[in-house]
């Protein structure tokens, strides 16, 4: 239940014949453990999209029409890591929680004093080929010359600090959203310890 609003398991369902599921126990018991914590799993991303969806109405934000299960795509690893395989498979899934996780970030401001003081703090990103080619240490040893100039590299950073801030501030939405968010026996988040297959894992 979303704010009172039933969400049909048949999309639960949908995104778990969309999504393989990853190698795992061979013993009935395991087997069946796995599936339940899948269950439980793609009912968070079903959940985040259901949320998303009512954010940009909310916003008056019209998302392009949501992918066929069927034509879910590899999520990129990199992504999981960073994100938690959730949102990661969220974002891939919808594209409402995409729109949402766009406008959050085009409303992030980025002060010119944290992107000089990232790059002042992380000097190691910002060598030359020839620096990196001579194999100049950038904390000791290094010359102006050795180093991109800030003005070359200035929009790069702040469109990376823009970025992890639209991220930050997507979490923070979908931990708010969730409030509002009853789970059927079954299908409750992975990590619940209500749930006797509870499991929390990054």
């Amino acid at each position: 239940m979303v704010h009172g609003e039933g969400v049909a398991g048949q999309r639960v369902d949908a995104l778990l014949q969309a999504v393989p599921a990853r190698d795992g126990p061979t013993r009935p018991e395991g087997l069946a453990r796995a599936e339940r914590q899948r269950r439980r799993w793609a009912t968070q991303v079903v959940v985040t999209d259901e949320l998303a969806r009512r954010a940009c109405a909310e916003r008056g934000l019209a998302p392009p029409r949501s992918v066929p299960s069927s034509q879910v795509v590899t999520v990129d690893g990199a992504d999981v890591a960073d994100l938690g395989s959730i949102v990661a498979v969220a974002l891939v899934h919808s594209p409402a929680a995409r729109m949402l996780l766009t406008e959050l970030e085009s409303e992030q401001e980025v002060p010119e004093t944290a992107v000089r003081d990232y790059y002042d703090r992380n000097r190691d990103r910002f060598l030359t080929r020839e620096a990196l080619r001579r194999g100049v240490d950038p904390y000791g040893g290094a010359g102006p010359g050795d180093f991109l100039p800030y003005g070359h590299v200035r929009e790069g950073i702040a469109r990376e600090l823009r970025r992890s801030a639209g991220r930050r501030a997507f979490f923070d939405w979908l931990d708010r959203a969730r409030a509002g968010v009853v789970y059927a026996p079954g299908h409750e988040h992975p990590g619940d310890p209500s749930h006797p297959d509870h499991e929390h894992r990054h």
